[in-house]
């Protein structure tokens, strides 16, 4: 941690100009370079700086070549150094304008610097690694994208409802819903795009009800990168060039499988919310599917692991039981953090407090896989609470001394936004969670 430390502050530091002046060295170094051989290969035209000394390229190329004349090994290295120097002065010059003209049409005032700043800025933060789905996940994204280019959205993929579910059903994908949102949250591109990956048609429109373009753009990805799905995943991050990357914790079909307060049985991820009866525990029907390599990666390679906000037993818990991937959180040095729903969801985590969305996860992931918890401590306006009541949810409960008392670290504060709903304050949370960052 303390190395990790020390990187950082050095990256914070060369923060501004560092990718510029990685291209003004290249250049400065080629013109040394050309330089040398400059005079290697035209020593005698410059043979007055060496006349003091007694030296002489040729000399020391016959030396070291071993040959009695010199003069044809130094003309050669000469010209390989001209060579060199030439083309490295070019792609130093070449790489430092073509920096700075990247960010040249963005509107504003000063906006060549304070683009290029800002882009520099994104690409020097942290390492964030998010795990989750649903709505929760893609709030929270929106956050952290303000803070860091390096983020690593792992989504899970057993929604089997609407869209997603009829797509996975006719062409054998795994559901694109939930990465689609997260792709959209990361989106730098113009709202229009954004808009239109969003955009849902109304019933009544045959084939097309109900499904969201941004369904259907990334399944003709899939088509057109011959069902490689990381390839259309990439596909989709370049046309709304997001910041950073969104990838599914398994790429193989995979379905929920739930055991209930009943002791019944039940699969798939719309039954199991829709029966209204309390989830022990979940699992995944195949129970080892193949974990994504990059989600692993990511994880090891983080310094930030962030846990929900979302379902707990939809959203959570079905990417922490693929295989690998609890494991890796565990090996991992990163910060690790669980935020906590605002409120409980109908069907699913019903009257839980805090602590008890924290028991849920203890209870089907073997490994401890976060050490601090978020917790909103501010209370929504009355006719939002009257709201939620009327549809079986409520004010999660911020008990925090029970959540210390089971050993974890409690982080209460207001992260809440209220508007038409009570959802998390996506700036919020990442500042909270990057102030804890920069704490450690």
């Amino acid at each position: 941690m303390i190395a990790k430390k020390k990187t950082r502050r050095l990256q914070n530091w060369l923060l501004p100009t560092a990718d510029l002046f990685r291209y003004v060295l290249l250049a400065a170094g080629g013109f040394l370079v050309l330089l040398l051989g400059i005079h290697m290969s035209f020593q005698y035209v410059l043979q007055a700086l060496f006349n003091n000394v007694g030296v002489t390229w040729d000399n020391i190329a016959s030396q070291i070549s071993g040959q009695p004349d010199g003069r044809q090994v130094t003309h050669f290295v000469g010209g390989i150094l001209m060579a060199i120097g030439g083309y490295s002065v070019w792609r130093g010059t070449r790489g430092f304008f073509r920096r700075l003209g990247s960010v040249a049409a963005t509107p504003g005032k000063n906006a060549l610097v304070s683009g290029y700043l800002k882009r520099q800025q994104l690409a020097r933060g942290p390492r964030i690694v998010a795990i989750g789905g649903g709505t929760g996940l893609s709030t929270l994204l929106r956050g952290l994208k303000q803070y860091s280019s390096n983020i690593t959205a792992i989504v899970t993929v057993t929604d089997d409802g609407g869209s997603s579910g009829r797509l996975t059903q006719e062409m054998g994908i795994i559901p694109p819903g939930d990465l689609r949102n997260c792709l959209v949250a990361l989106a730098d591109a113009e709202k229009r795009m954004t808009d239109l990956f969003q955009y849902r048609f109304s019933a009544g429109t045959g084939a097309l009800s109900g499904h969201s373009i941004g369904n259907l753009l990334l399944a003709g990805f899939v088509e057109q990168a011959g069902g490689d799905f990381d390839e259309a995943l990439q596909l989709a991050s370049e046309v709304l060039a997001i910041r950073g990357r969104v990838i599914p914790s398994t790429t193989d079909n995979v379905t929920l499988r739930a055991l209930m307060e009943d002791g019944s049985t039940l699969e798939g991820e719309t039954t199991i919310v829709e029966s209204h009866l309390k989830i022990q525990r979940i699992y995944l029907n195949p129970a080892h599917p193949r974990p994504h390599e990059s989600a692993i990666e990511a994880i090891r390679e983080a310094d930030l692991i962030c846990i929900g906000p979302g379902s707990v037993y939809t959203s959570i818990v079905p990417n922490l039981l693929v295989p690998g991937i609890a494991e890796a959180i565990l090996e991992s040095d990163a910060l690790k953090a669980y935020i906590c729903n605002v409120m409980t969801q109908a069907g699913e985590s019903d009257k839980l407090t805090a602590a008890e969305h924290v028991v849920a996860l203890q209870a089907n992931v073997p490994n401890r896989v976060f050490d601090y918890v978020l917790i909103n401590t501010a209370t929504p306006h009355i006719d939002l609470v009257e709201k939620y009541q009327a549809s079986n949810q409520e004010l999660v409960i911020p008990d925090a001394d029970r959540i210390k008392q089971m050993g974890y670290r409690p982080v209460p504060g207001n992260f809440m936004s209220e508007s038409d709903y009570v959802r998390h304050d996506p700036m919020r949370i990442a500042a909270r969670l990057i102030d804890l960052l920069k704490k450690i």
